[in-house]
């Protein structure tokens, strides 16, 4: 009998895709990044939005290089809503309504509950919360016009399994699903899908850098169900599936892509 194809070979196409304009936050690194490599190869047309101006500028010719259509990129500070709002508008203004908006940006910094100040507190919410819901208030009017779209919001498993070093990260996160499913009927009437992805510990360069140690992979294997180190690009994959038409019943839920852990 023949072996098998390496599995990257057998990944799905999404011809749905093809043309498809798609907005990205935090898309210059990490998740965000292999997002925006997805969507590429896909055929759609990306537009994403990051604070690293190097990193993002890279990956933007990197993915020209390729022979993708070449991502459409502006550095923002998603903490400052109308920096954020006029990247929308100019994105949009560039190449059109967005059918798909991904809610990407966010940073899990640790603290305790003892040192987080008022100060602390907002800035975390700015980063981490708000740029999602006006993000989503930009874009909606655009899907309408188009007559339908797809939201995907980024929540996190961190906080759903107790996870105790980023009180504020948990908060914001878990804030999430009531935005996809606060949002989910009153947009689905114009055939607006919101939904949520909720990573587990993707080993990004940053996770890997800053987090993963010697502890770190004792914990994977005692809590992944499934033994290999979870990648951007299986988070990628499911937020593929969430733009597609081939989703297109798909609304108000959440998609936990973590090996088993939660």
């Amino acid at each position: 009998m023949p072996s098998l194809p390496p599995l990257s070979t057998k990944l799905a196409r999404y011809p749905s895709l093809q043309g498809q304009r798609v907005f990205i936050t935090g898309g210059g690194t990490g998740i965000g990044a292999a997002m925006v490599e997805a969507f590429a190869e896909q055929g759609a047309q990306v537009a994403f939005v990051d604070f690293a101006e190097a990193e993002s500028l890279a990956l933007v010719e990197k993915i020209a290089a390729a022979g993708h259509v070449k991502p459409w990129f502006c550095q923002c500070d998603v903490r400052d809503v109308a920096a954020l709002q006029k990247a929308v508008a100019d994105a949009s203004a560039a190449l059109g309504d967005f059918s798909t908006l991904i809610n990407n940006v966010a940073r899990d910094d640790r603290h305790t509950l003892e040192s987080v100040t008022p100060e602390y507190w907002e800035e975390r919410m700015a980063v981490n919360q708000r740029p999602a819901f006006f993000a989503i208030q930009a874009i909606a009017p655009g899907m309408k016009r188009l007559g339908g779209g797809s939201i995907i919001n980024f929540g996190s498993t961190g906080w759903q399994t107790k996870g105790s070093t980023y009180p504020c990260y948990a908060i914001a996160k878990s804030a999430v699903n009531g935005l996809t499913r606060g949002l989910a009927g009153s947009l689905g009437q114009d055939r607006i899908r919101v939904n949520t992805i909720s990573p587990g510990w993707v080993m990004t360069e940053r996770q890997i850098k800053m987090w993963l140690n010697d502890e770190g992979e004792k914990e994977i294997k005692r809590n992944q169900c499934l033994p290999d180190k979870l990648q951007p690009s299986d988070v990628a994959r499911m937020a593929l599936f969430l733009a597609s038409d081939d989703g297109a019943m798909c609304t108000a839920q959440e998609f936990k892509v973590d090996a088993g852990w939660n």
